[in-house]
């Protein structure tokens, strides 16, 4: 996958993210499959709103939908959370690093060590 692509999708997937019903319907389909009705019923909103939720989280690839006969259960889809998880990783990785260097820094300070930073 290139940058330029990954980059695109993962746009995609933070902004179906972003929206706490969506996540609340992430959260839901985590415990397994279910179908439309499931997923709506802890929601005050039409069936069409939540269809609109669905649409969301289905083309940013988080969710899939079965076809046995009447019933199209969702399910979860996490790959592309492990994108945004790797992505994240990145700055978690940044701010542990600066919290270190800050750490250090007021150590040295406490200690007041020759050639430390001085107050």
């Amino acid at each position: 996958m290139t940058e330029t692509h990954m980059a695109d999708h993962l746009s995609q997937t933070l902004s179906a993210l972003a929206d706490p019903t969506r996540r609340g319907i992430l959260a839901r389909l985590a415990q397994g499959e279910a179908t439309v009705g499931e997923l709506a019923a802890p929601y005050d909103m039409s069936m069409a709103a939540v269809s609109k939720h669905l649409k969301v989280l289905e083309k940013a690839g988080l969710i899939s939908r079965g076809k046995e006969a009447q019933w199209r259960p969702c399910r979860l889809e996490a790959a592309p959370m492990a994108e945004v998880a790797d992505w994240v990783e990145n700055y978690r990785r940044f701010w542990d690093e600066s919290l270190d260097r800050l750490g250090d820094y007021l150590a040295q300070l406490q200690k007041g060590e020759p050639g430390g930073p001085k107050n």
